[in-house]
């Protein structure tokens, strides 16, 4: 009898979730109760085996065909996604009556092109967590879809992968059946499109029959990311979803766009214990350090979590030439937008307030996902870093690939972007392509990009957005660089943590190279109160422990110094 009862309040439950479409990202009580009993939708047989030959993910600054939303709750802000992205390529609308979609969209003035509706059942609107991946066969040959478990009892959305692909014919690998099942979300997976992923530990908890290696070669047979690139960081203690595209982004293959905080306020402090460990442990797929941007995180009526909702600016999405980002209606919304804009130059930056949905716990990298092209050109490069060099011409290399054979890659070069770009072909040995630019006198910027055609008609740029957008380097004696020179910050000091403490706290900091450190605490009068480095250190990341057990508690200050770069930061004891 309670057998009885129990799968009738069960099945109570399941019709209840199946009918809601305002679910949030995170789980509800009663699918937090659902999700102890939750068996995922039955899998097509054919499709639960790895690829037959290896893959790459793609990453989402690549080409796009389009980009999936699912059409529920949140129009307003869905109906500005569409305005957005169909200007950049086909928008795949997931509903249930696109005579309704129509009508919505029209009421808004957004014009009814490059719109494809599926119509189909779904739970919810978080089609990022539950969408396909996209792999293509070894680099850039055929288009796959990659299907996870979703970490939700949300059956309908869950089948949303498989309907897509049936949608565009395209072949679909399902992570659902032991050895290889996976439970994933998209949100907690970032891809640098050179088989390198970041997630937080939520995915390592959501598979507790896993252990780390399982899990990291699961993904390495179905995603491509090589063995020992998947970096799992710590989850967060206020993101209560553990999600890391509500405080990161992957801006390029060499760029960590990262969410900041006042000193030692939310998850701030956690999410700089967990950099570090990504910059002292990893680099990038070019085997150099990563290139950190800090965007600050807003607050909610001077609220930030737990108080207040987790306003983010790093959910944002990529829809080929224009990326997208979720703003809240506040100051600072400005600085956010110029961020991203200095950053990724040529890009069409536009913001969509998210007041309405962040309080879900997601905002527009969470409602869409990116569909790849069919045809698409790879082009990976590591661009051209500040140099010194005044003397040898600079050495441009691009490994390109694509499905049918290459016709040209050339690149184009200035020291003056009104004056326009010289064009250089670049000379091909099997998939590498070489130019040089110039050697230059110092203090000269020089700007370039790379452009490669296909004898099946295709062409793309690195960066996409050129000749809008483009790489550019300067050459200079002076160490250190700034945030828009598309490089690392080679020099940084982090906030210490604990803050405030009592009586110890760990100092970080990274160095570019090998160099004479000093580094002092002073108290608030401007008076040193201890030297704990002084001497030859080598490049990388370094972490000193202070102890100031025997002094009062206040504020005091640290200060770094090396080869020409000072920093100075705040802390607070309190006993």
């Amino acid at each position: 009898m309670k057998k009885i009862f129990f799968a009738f309040i069960f099945s109570i439950f399941l019709i209840n979730i199946l009918n809601a479409q305002d679910l949030p990202r995170y789980l509800t009580e009663e699918e937090k109760v659902l999700m102890k009993n939750y068996t995922p939708p039955a899998s097509n047989p054919k499709d639960i085996n790895p690829p037959p030959t290896p893959v790459r993910t793609m990453a989402e600054w690549e080409e796009l065909q389009g980009i999936l939303i699912t059409w529920t709750s949140f129009t307003s802000i869905l109906s500005q996604m569409v305005s957005y992205a169909q200007t950049e390529g086909l928008v795949f609308i997931v509903c249930t009556d696109s005579n309704s979609v129509k009508t919505y969209l029209t009421g808004q003035g957004v014009p009814l092109v490059n719109l494809r509706f599926l119509i189909t059942s779904f739970n919810s609107i978080w089609c990022r967590d539950y969408g396909p991946w996209c792999v293509y066969s070894g680099v850039s040959d055929s288009l796959k879809f990659i299907d996870w478990i979703y970490n939700r009892p949300r059956p309908q959305d869950d089948v949303i992968p498989a309907f897509l692909a049936n949608y565009l014919s395209l072949p679909i690998y399902q992570t659902t059946v032991a050895p290889n099942n996976l439970i994933a979300t998209g949100g907690n997976f970032m891809v640098d499109g050179n088989h390198t992923s970041f997630s937080s530990k939520l995915i390592l908890n959501e598979n507790p029959t896993h252990t780390e290696a399982a899990i990291d070669t699961i993904v390495n047979k179905y995603m491509g990311i090589k063995l020992n690139r998947y970096v799992f960081m710590e989850t967060l203690p206020y993101d209560g979803i553990h999600h890391i595209d509500m405080h990161m982004k992957l801006l390029d293959e060499e760029t960590l766009l990262v969410g900041q905080y006042p000193i030692g306020v939310a998850d701030g402090p956690q999410i700089e214990l967990n950099l570090q460990y990504i910059l002292t442990n990893y680099q990038t797929c070019y085997g150099r350090p990563y290139r950190v941007v800090r965007i600050p995180m807003p607050p909610q009526n001077g609220n930030y979590p737990p108080t207040g909702d987790y306003y983010t600016y790093t959910n944002s999405t990529f829809v080929n030439k224009t990326l997208i980002v979720p703003i809240y209606g506040v100051s600072q919304d400005t600085t956010a937008l110029r961020i991203y804009r200095e950053n990724l130059p040529g890009y069409k930056v536009v913001g969509i307030n998210c007041t309405a949905i962040i309080p879900s716990l997601g905002a527009i990298h969470c409602i869409n996902k990116e569909i790849g092209v069919l045809n698409p050109i790879f082009i990976s490069h590591a661009f051209l870093r500040n140099t010194s060099n005044t003397t040898v011409p600079y050495e441009v290399k691009a490994y390109v690939k694509s499905k049918g054979s290459i016709a040209s890659v050339k690149m184009f070069w200035t020291t003056d972007t009104l004056a326009g770009f010289t064009q250089v072909n670049m000379s091909q040995a099997s998939d590498t392509f070489r130019a040089y630019i110039p050697n230059q006198p110092l203090e000269t910027k020089v700007y370039y990009y790379i452009t490669a055609n296909s004898n099946n008609g295709r062409t793309v740029s690195k960066p996409l957005t050129a000749p809008v957008g483009f790489y550019k380097f300067l050459v200079t004696n002076t160490t250190g660089i700034t945030a828009n020179e598309n490089k690392l910050y080679y020099y940084t000091l982090y906030q210490n943590y604990p803050n405030p403490f009592n009586p110890s706290t760990q100092i970080s900091y990274y160095l570019e190279k090998k160099d004479f450190v000093s580094l002092k605490i002073f108290d608030v009068t401007g008076r040193e109160i201890q030297k704990i480095v002084n001497g030859i250190q080598s490049e990388g990341i370094h972490t000193i422990n202070f102890d100031g057990r025997n002094l009062p508690s206040g504020v005091y200050f640290y200060t770094i110094e090396s080869n020409g770069w000072k920093d100075t930061k705040r802390m607070l004891m309190i006993k």
